[in-house]
């Protein structure tokens, strides 16, 4: 094969795979062996620039500057609507589902194993929840490609509870936060 002809079939296999649309990969619905992120959790004291920092890597990955808000529009509005916070997480597991209360007021329920299409008014992602080791994915892709994944696991004292949130805006740009939950009795 001469070296333009593997030019040429390269950027047509790169062309092609441009023009595909991203779907998400299904995860393992099984819950590893004695793993279990039950329990109550207190976010660690996050200072007022990590507060910001979240806050503004949610409108960079939106698209947006200046100040954030839920009620953005539908384009833009994938991370505002599915990205829950709170300070209080409890969290209950079961053998198919984990359930979590943000502060005592929203609920998100992720099955493991779910690969389905997830909406909130006009607003839709496909979403994929499963487990990659001991840590559980939660992926939402929109349908303008912005990309939001939550990653839950435990540290080796079984006492702290991470989330590390990764937010991709359509550009393919990233940011990621982390909050770390300590157990509570």
């Amino acid at each position: 094969m001469t070296a333009a002809l593997k030019i040429l079939l390269a950027t047509c296999l790169l062309l092609g795979a441009c023009g595909t649309p991203e779907t998400l990969v299904s995860r393992d619905g099984t819950v590893p062996a004695g793993t279990d992120l039950s329990g109550n959790w207190v976010m660690r004291e996050i200072s007022p620039a990590e507060r910001r920092r979240l806050r503004e890597a949610i409108n960079k990955t939106a698209g947006r500057t200046g100040r954030s808000s839920r009620s953005g529009s539908v384009k833009s509005g994938m991370v505002h609507v599915f990205l829950e916070t709170g300070t209080a997480l409890k969290v209950t597991q079961t053998e198919h589902t984990l359930f979590i209360s943000f502060d005592r007021s929203v609920v998100e329920e992720f099955r493991f194993g779910e690969h389905r299409l997830v909406s909130v008014g006009a607003v839709q992602a496909e979403r994929v929840t499963g487990w990659e080791g001991t840590n559980l994915v939660v992926e939402s892709l929109g349908e303008n490609g912005m990309k939001l994944t939550e990653r839950f696991y435990l540290t080796n004292d079984g006492d702290t509870l991470r989330r590390e949130i990764t937010l991709r805006s359509k550009n393919l740009e990233e940011e990621m936060i982390v909050q770390v939950f300590d157990r509570v009795e």
